[in-house]
């Protein structure tokens, strides 16, 4: 029988994600090469957060032939939510893979003190018409202490929206952030390239790669 952590978390393991995860870490990429490579990072995730997202069968006119294939169901909405700042990294990439959803910033920093997040941006309560039939995908790049993670899916769940329908994506998470998450909501899923050991006295994960919104955005 699977733990709920090898259930509910999905680890990528290919080397061109590894390549560029050493990319991200070093001290020494500037912040084009850090874009870069955290983009390429991007896609493989998001092949990965999508892969059950639900289908319907179509009939194509090909120049050859009628035939049936499968396309993404229209009776589902779909929701992308970036974690300001640091989350709107991913957004590019989401609306290029999937132009059909709808796009939820969640406007968060971290009190450095207590390492509790302080809500400053979100505009979502009552906008969801079929909530059994919605999908959310909360990006943030870093799964840290998962307090933020915990706010950001409890702000779905209490509007109603299924547990096995949010998926948390992630650039590298730490053990601490998992449990805190998988603990509060066991069914939900978490995609990310790589589980960190721990995370230090100020909340960073080791051996990390530093604060990514600063290295996203050139802010160091």
């Amino acid at each position: 029988m699977k733990t709920l952590t090898e259930k509910n978390v999905a680890v990528l393991n290919h080397p061109l994600i590894k390549h560029n995860l050493a990319v991200l870490r070093n001290k020494n990429t500037n912040t084009e090469a850090f874009n870069m490579a955290l983009k390429r990072i991007s896609y493989a995730l998001f092949f990965e957060a999508t892969k059950n997202l639900p289908s319907k069968t179509v009939k194509i006119q090909t120049p050859i032939k009628e035939t049936e294939n499968e396309i993404i169901s229209d009776e589902i909405d779909i929701i992308i939510a970036p974690i300001l700042r640091a989350g709107l990294v991913f957004s590019d990439v989401a609306q290029f893979m999937l132009p059909n959803a709808r796009i939820h910033h969640l406007g968060m920093y971290r009190n450095e003190e207590t390492l509790e997040p302080i809500w400053y941006y979100n505009k979502m309560k009552g906008k969801f018409k079929n909530p059994d039939n919605t999908y959310v995908f909360i990006l943030d790049p870093m799964l840290a202490t998962g307090n933020s993670g915990y706010d950001a899916v409890h702000n779905f769940v209490k509007q109603g929206i299924k547990e096995e329908n949010i998926v948390f994506m992630s650039l590298i998470s730490a053990p601490e952030g998992i449990e805190k998450l998988t603990k509060a909501y066991p069914d939900i899923k978490i995609v990310t390239s790589q589980i960190d050991e721990t995370l230090n006295e100020k909340g960073y994960i080791v051996p990390g790669l530093g604060d990514a919104g600063d290295r996203i955005f050139n802010t160091i």
